[in-house]
């Protein structure tokens, strides 16, 4: 079945279809329907514009390739599974979630809740503005992301990003095995209360990173404005440069061209037995 050049507004006006080609359609009008093309499966979807709520729950093997899907298109995808969105722009609020397999690329997102929930996950050469972002998601494997972001990656397990730019405060808040190759990370309070976060030639930027941290790794990364890094935190870390202040690790070892300042307190956690070194200096 072939759909080419019509608009459609009617209440699931394209309900369980399947085996279809959707082309140069539009997705809006006066009768203002949603869940256009809910429950269907093995779609094509190119040069669509859709406007209207829920428009894609529930679908199975969909391939959706330079559509819109603008602000008024809320909770677009959700429940779905292999789907894959090749150079498409989403703009609505809570775009993606409840996934599995899904893929985009070349795309944009403009989403404040974006791809909750989700399982295997990929993102290639893709630019997302979000609140919060991939919060609870598994599965992820991300290259060449921009990111502007809040809380991102909150609760996300089993991810590997690389090639990445991550603008984005409180990122990977109780993620559990990441790692993060040759990105910059950027924000405040940075990978509190992970387990086996991972950060290989990255550049970490921001106060108060990688706190309450549990196998904390950095291997050959650079670090700037970090004061009070790994506080309560279990690391073996390697930093190109300087780290601004270093405060009560509790664990393994940080190697550093220099620290600033290094912070050793009394603490209900126990005594640090992090052993520090400073250029030829070891503490």
């Amino acid at each position: 079945m072939i759909y080419e050049k019509q608009r459609f507004d009617e209440e699931r006006a394209l309900y369980g279809i399947s085996n279809a080609q959707i082309s140069n359609c539009t997705f809006d009008g006066p009768a203002d329907g949603e869940s256009a093309l809910k429950e269907s499966h093995e779609i094509e979807i190119t040069n669509c514009d859709f406007r209207l709520r829920y428009p894609l729950w529930h679908v199975t093997d969909a391939n959706i390739t330079g559509s819109v899907m603008t602000e008024g298109c809320r909770a677009a995808l959700w429940y779905d599974r292999d789907i894959r969105m090749t150079n498409c722009t989403m703009e609505g609020i809570k775009a993606l979630r409840e996934c599995d397999a899904a893929g985009l690329y070349g795309c944009r997102v403009k989403s404040r809740e974006f791809a909750w929930k989700c399982r295997k996950l990929q993102l290639n050469d893709c630019e997302v503005s979000s609140e919060y972002p991939f919060f609870e998601s598994s599965g992820i494997e991300i290259s060449n992301l921009k990111l502007e972001g809040k809380y991102s990656f909150q609760y996300v397990e089993n991810a590997s990003i690389c090639n990445s730019f991550l603008d984005t405060k409180d990122a990977f808040w109780h993620s559990r095995n990441i790692t993060v190759t040759d990105s910059v990370v950027k924000g405040e309070y940075l990978g509190w209360y992970s387990e086996n976060l991972h950060f290989i030639r990255c550049r970490l930027i921001g106060t108060q990173p990688l706190c309450y941290a549990k196998n904390l790794v950095l291997e050959d990364c650079t670090m700037e404005g970090t004061d009070l890094a790994f506080e309560y935190s279990s690391v073996q870390a390697k930093i190109r440069g300087n780290i601004e202040s270093v405060k009560n690790p509790l664990s393994g070892v940080i190697e550093a061209d220099s620290i600033g300042e290094i912070l050793l307190e009394q603490s209900v956690m126990g005594k640090s037995t992090c052993r520090i070194s400073v250029g030829t200096d070891c503490r």
